[in-house]
Order: C-alpha cells, then structure tokens, then sequence
C-alpha cells in the first residue's frame, strides 16, 4: 500500500508540461519517450522516461546533444522495466533514478565505463564511493554493502521491501535523503562508527525495525528521518548527536522514551509528533539549549515549546509563563487536551500547533499575541468560540479550517493578512468585523458570513 501511495505521489509531481520551464530553471524537452534538459555546454540531461520498454538501452545522444547526466528520479515507477544499459557518456546521476521500477533486476554499464560500476547488479558511481541504486526487485533477504563504499545515496534503497538486513561498511561516512525509506521486511541495521549523517527520511516508513544503536560520531539526523518506524521502541542517541531535523521520529507509536544528549543544539518542529506511547522525554538539568517542564520540552534560547508528548492524558494544560512561542506541530493530536491556558508572554503559534486537538473546546488567546501559522487551528473539531486578540496581525494559511463546531470569532482591526482557507470547512461560523477593514473584506470576497461589532447598536437607542 505503502508502495502504491509514494508512486501516486511522485508521479503527480513529475506530471508538468514538457516546453514550460520555472523562472530560472531550463526548458524540459522530449524526443521519444524522453524528456530532457540542455546545460550550458550543450549536454543533455534525462528528466523523465514515460515509456514501457522492458529492456531499455539509454541513449548516449537526444536530438544531437551528448547524453551525460540522468537526473532525479527519472525512471521512478517505470513498471515495465527489467533491465537497462547505460552508455558510457553518462557520467552524473541523481537520486536514485530506478527507484520502485518493481521488475528491473538488470543495470548494465561497460566494464571501462568512467564513472560508474556494477557490484552484483548494484549500481555505484566510482568517484564518490556513493552506492545509487540497489534494484528494489531483488528478492535477497540480506544485503551487505561493500567496503570502501562511503555514502548511500538519495533513494539508494528505495521500497526495497525484500530486504531484512542489512550490513554496511566501516568506511561509510553517510547516509542520504529517503535511503531506506519504505523498507517495511528490514528489522535490522547495523550502522558503523564512521557515520556523521543521516538524511531526510531516511528510514522512514521501515515498519518492522525494532531497534537501531546511532554510533559514536554521528552528528546529524535529517527531517522525518525515522518518521512512521512504527516498531522502533528503543533508541540511544550519542553524546556527539548536534542536530535533529523535525518530526524526526513523527508516528513512531512504539516508543516509550528517549533521552536528548547534552551536544543537541538544533532541533526542529517537534521531532516526536504523533508518538502515542511517549511520556518520557529526558534532558539533563545542565543541558545547555534545552529543558523539560513536567515532561513538556521547551528551547531555552528561543522560549518555545516544543512538544507536548502525544501520550498524555491531562485534559489540562497552562503554558509556563516567559513562553514566548509555540513550536510548528508541539500539541499536534493531543486527543485528550479539553482546554489551554496561554501565557501573557506568547507572540506566536507555529503551524499545525494544536491541529487535530479534536476534544480542545476553549483556548484564551493572550494580547501579546500577533502570529498564528498555517494550520494551528486545524480540525480542532469541539472547538466552539474564540477570542482574537487586537495584538493579533497574521493568520496563516488553513489556521481553523475544519473546526466545524466554530459559531464565532471576532476580529480585529490589527489584522492584517488572513491566509488561503483560513475558515474553510467551518459551516457554523460567522465573523465579527470592524467595518472598513482588512477581515472585512477578505469575509466578503471569501463568501464568509460575517456581521460587525455595532450591527445591533440601534436597538438600544
């Protein structure tokens, strides 16, 4: 399932009109089944092959330009395929361009090509040790990487949903964007002491890991890089860890804790999004950029709140005074929260902040408030009136869309920018405005029903 959703993702994205270019990006053009681009040098780069040869020879020249690169992607769900051939011309390719060709258990390159290598029908690029593609068709339970390979590139292992386990080499230095992604057969990795880097979503959506030890030296962890690792219930992370990316470890619903190591000094939109067994998250008290207050995280340089855990129950919660921020997804799908106390300090509300806080029925807004994001709002579906606050000056994009128990919020005069959907999907709401405003005339030209503050001023005289 999880296959078939990523290819309707990215074969959506990849669906833009040949001949029309982005300001500052080259003009996409075809000959065949290929659409390509031209460089400065007058080389050709695949973008994209839209055809259902089973045994494919590439090219080395598209209407008289030299074939050199194969850009991102470019064969991605090309169901057909079973084998390919590269030519020798072709010298740079992105991320991984045969990931989920499901059938394609040949890549073929001369044994003098320049720069790339077969090893075992896995494809390498020789100048940078990057291993690029290990065809997710192989049926192998257990793979071992060669040693004196240095990186796992972008979408190298791609929905490789065979694979069990997997063992890398001492000389491996980093692990890039969507690496292991989809891998949902792989219950262990052993990652070498080598290690600095793991990319974007890079094991994300693995569903069967239960385990994982980070090596001493790793310093970074990429944006959803363990997102949706539903069996992972222990994980240490090391002393050297200095960054970790948002949401992280969003949906790992098996995990119970986590300690953060004194050296994390970054960290995004609430790494632990949506990890319902969560309660614990521990920091030392001489951390020196983060805290946590009654279980609650906060960054101490910034004064934002960072996450909420997802596991508890209160149906309560006051945000410490001297908060000034509420990070992006921090109380994302706290089901049990009925109500929140925001401090007189408080000048913004991240994205997604409170979305899906489906039984959250009051929130009072303080007057030092004057952002709230994109989604903040979002599905918060018991939530029946609001206060706005005339501090208040921008509401994002979508901020209470599908909040359909909303009957009313007043605005301000100090708005003055309300986002795309800010109120949709709110069937109940009507808006109090200031005549002549801003959030009058978004109301109006939005078909928002709305009524001013002295619209019944005259029954009282």
């Amino acid at each position: 399932m999880f296959k078939k959703l990523l290819a309707i993702l990215l074969t959506c994205l990849m669906l833009i009109p040949c001949g029309v270019a982005m300001a500052g990006e080259a003009e996409t053009l075809t000959s065949g089944d290929y659409e390509y681009t031209i460089s400065g040098d007058g080389s050709a780069t695949i973008t994209r092959y839209t055809g259902v040869a089973e045994e494919l020879t590439i090219p080395s020249e598209l209407d008289g330009h030299p074939v050199t690169a194969i850009g991102d992607w470019a064969f991605y769900n090309c169901g057909s395929l079973t084998s390919i051939t590269l030519p020798d011309s072709v010298i740079s390719i992105g991320a991984n361009p045969f990931a989920y060709c499901d059938q394609l258990t040949r890549i073929n390159v001369s044994p003098d090509h320049p720069t790339l290598a077969t090893i075992d029908g896995v494809l390498f690029e020789k100048a940078t040790r990057t291993l690029i593609c290990y065809p997710c068709a192989f049926t192998a339970e257990s793979y071992a990487v060669p040693q004196g390979i240095q990186a796992i590139g972008d979408g190298a292992f791609d929905c490789c949903d065979a694979l069990t386990s997997i063992s890398l080499p001492d000389s491996l230095t980093s692990i890039g964007d969507y690496a292991f992604r989809g891998c949902t057969s792989l219950t262990s990795i052993t990652l070498p002491d080598t290690l600095t880097s793991i990319g974007d979503s890079a094991f994300s959506h693995c569903t069967s890991l239960t385990s994982i030890s980070l090596p001493d030296g790793l310093t970074s962890i990429g944006n959803f890089a363990f997102s949706r690792c539903t069996s992972l219930t222990s994980l240490t992370l090391p002393d050297t860890l200095t960054s970790i990316g948002e949401r992280a470890f969003s949906s790992c619903t098996s995990l119970t804790s986590i300690s953060l190591p004194d050296g994390l000094t970054s960290i995004g939109a609430n790494p632990f999004a949506s990890c319902d067994q969560l309660t614990r998250i521990n920091v030392s008290p001489d951390h020196p950029t983060l805290e946590t207050i009654d279980g609650v995280l906060f960054d101490k340089t910034t004064r934002a709140l960072i996450c909420y855990p997802y596991a508890f129950t209160a149906e309560s919660y006051a945000v410490p005074q001297g908060i000034q921020a509420i990070g992006n997804w921090a109380f994302r799908r706290c089901k049990f929260l009925t109500s929140i106390t925001l401090p007189d300090s408080l000048t913004s509300i991240g994205e997604l902040a409170f979305s899906g806080c489906e039984s959250l029925t009051s929130i009072s807004l303080p007057d030092t408030l004057t952002f709230i994001g994109n989604c903040a709002f979002r599905h918060c579906t018991s939530l029946a009136s609001i206060t706005i606050p005339d501090s208040l000056t921008s509401i994002g994009d979508g901020a209470f869309s599908g909040c359909a128990s909303l009957t009313s919020i007043t605005l301000p005069d100090s708005v003055t920018t309300i986002g795309e959907d800010a109120f949709a999907e709110c069937p109940n709401l009507t808006l109090t405005v200031p005549r002549d405003s801003y959030a009058a005339e978004y109301a109006k030209e939005n078909g928002i029903p709305y009524t001013y503050p002295d619209s019944t001023d005259w029954l009282n005289g």
